[in-house]
């Protein structure tokens, strides 16, 4: 397995687990505004980005 898609798969795991933190943070009302702007941006930047390196990256034997 290549490790471009192994750290894309990490990031969209971390990406995944900060988006549902700050859902839960938002109904929850138990995270600020700044935290559930900064947390929930963080998880969509680590979330497109593992999608990207492992939509993107080729599989070579």
């Amino acid at each position: 397995m290549n490790v471009k898609r192994i750290f894309g798969t990490t990031l969209t795991v971390l990406g995944i687990f900060g988006l549902i933190y700050c859902g839960w943070g938002f109904l929850k009302h138990t995270l600020g505004t700044k935290e559930l702007i900064v947390v929930g941006i963080i998880g969509l930047i680590f979330f497109v980005s593992g999608i990207g390196l492992i939509k993107n990256t080729k599989d070579e034997a």
